[in-house]
């Protein structure tokens, strides 16, 4: 625990133990299945349905409305299932416009996934004219400045960037009424949490904190009794954090040699739809990359040792299909929407568990079908069945038709 959220009581309310807390379930039942009936205000709503939203998710029929109250909400919910937008609803509802000062403060552990929220907050606020600024690193600090001396509505932005434009007096937390910290258990566990704890020292004491996660390990739990008030929960156990609409298969491969000609045999596959191939670390991406394209097989990789601009390039031929298997580390589980994806392989399994449902989360989005595909060693055979148990899931050995599947 960092002694930071330790030492801060004056917000955690009344202390209780909830000996739910291993397996919390939901305490609001309220369920809004139409956006007309959310008392959102017309032009927001106006582009809600220009963004192509239909109807409410389970979690945004959930969430939106008690979030829209100002009331501290903690939502979980798998990857894909519109948490984005659940929040960015939320913050634009309770913007006011003709006041140019920022109201919202988003942060996320990934610059993709910062300017990913910024994106969806801009089309959803299409019709209001509202401002958000993605505020993150590997930028150009001098542009930061200007945008946020202009005067934005919202922030999206990564911890240690944030943090800065706060320091600089660029960022002005006093009007700050809702605080979002999106995927918060990558953000806790990926040590932010002390650069969040200096962030949230800033906000008014009357700030709306939001939490959203797909998973509720321990740290997060802890966090969220420290610096939310009373909350309102809307959480999925986590058998209930289904895979549903995706196929797993996994491929016995006997030596770890021999997935590189595994996998150029499945390349054919791959191209027919658009594919993200996951890798443990850096390196692996780069020979991987490597290996291929000396094959001459078509591929992009990305990873966090890229600088900005390479990524953002990467992306936009990914998003636009002009590059079709991208290789990958986890970085990019999170939040990366890239709505073509119906294929994803792990090249290597996940070290930890919990990335699974972020990596393979990222195909078959809102219900959208969706393959994965495991390599397993014979070293994996363990790491296999601990997943399999784990989300209560069962992976079949491929089969040769698999191209029929994707």
């Amino acid at each position: 625990m960092s002694e930071g959220f330790a030492n801060d009581d004056s917000r955690s309310g009344p202390p209780h133990h909830d000996p739910m807390a291993d397996e919390i379930e939901t305490n609001l039942d309220e369920v809004t299945n139409s956006f007309d009936d959310m008392g959102l205000k017309e032009d927001l709503l106006r582009g809600i349905y220009a963004y192509g939203f239909e109807k409410p998710s389970a979690i945004q029929a959930r969430a939106i409305v008690p979030s829209c109250t100002g009331r501290d909400v903690i939502a979980q919910a798998q990857s894909g299932t519109g948490k984005t937008a659940t929040f960015s609803i939320s913050v634009l509802q309770q913007l006011d416009v003709n006041l140019r000062e920022c109201q919202a403060l988003v942060l996320a552990p990934t610059r993709e996934l910062a300017t990913q929220i910024q994106k969806v907050v801009i089309a959803l606020g299409d019709y209001m004219s509202a401002e958000c600024h993605a505020c993150i690193g590997g930028t150009n600090v001098r542009e930061d400045l200007a945008k946020l001396n202009s005067g934005v509505h919202t922030v999206v932005g990564t911890p240690g960037r944030v943090h800065d434009m706060i320091g600089r007096k660029a960022l002005n937390p006093n009007h700050i009424k809702m605080f979002v910290l999106d995927e918060a258990d990558e953000m806790l566990s990926r040590g932010f949490k002390d650069q969040i704890y200096n962030v949230f020292k800033f906000m008014p004491s009357d700030t709306q904190v939001i939490l959203l996660s797909a998973t509720m390990p321990e740290e997060v739990l802890e966090v969220t009794k420290k610096f939310m008030r009373n909350p309102i929960r809307i959480l999925v156990k986590k058998e209930e954090l289904t895979l549903e609409g995706i196929t797993q298969f996994y491929i016995m491969i006997e030596k770890e040699d021999w997935k590189l000609d595994t996998l150029c045999d499945l390349y054919e596959t791959l191209t027919i739809t658009q594919a993200v191939i996951f890798c443990n670390t850096r390196r692996k991406v780069d020979w991987l990359t490597e290996k291929m394209q000396s094959r001459d097989f078509t591929v992009s990789a990305m990873h966090g040792d890229m600088d900005q601009k390479e990524r953002d390039v990467i992306m936009r031929e990914f998003r636009t299909g002009s590059s079709r298997v991208l290789i990958t580390t986890d970085l990019l589980a999170r939040g990366i929407d890239v709505q073509q994806v119906s294929l994803v392989i792990n090249y290597d399994l996940p070290v930890n568990r919990e990335n699974y449902i972020h990596r393979i989360g990222r195909s078959g989005r809102f219900g959208r079908k969706g393959v994965a595909i495991n390599f397993v060693t014979s070293e994996d055979k363990r790491a296999l069945q601990d997943i399999e148990q784990f989300y209560n899931t069962s992976i079949g050995e491929m089969p040769m038709n698999v191209a029929d599947l994707i």
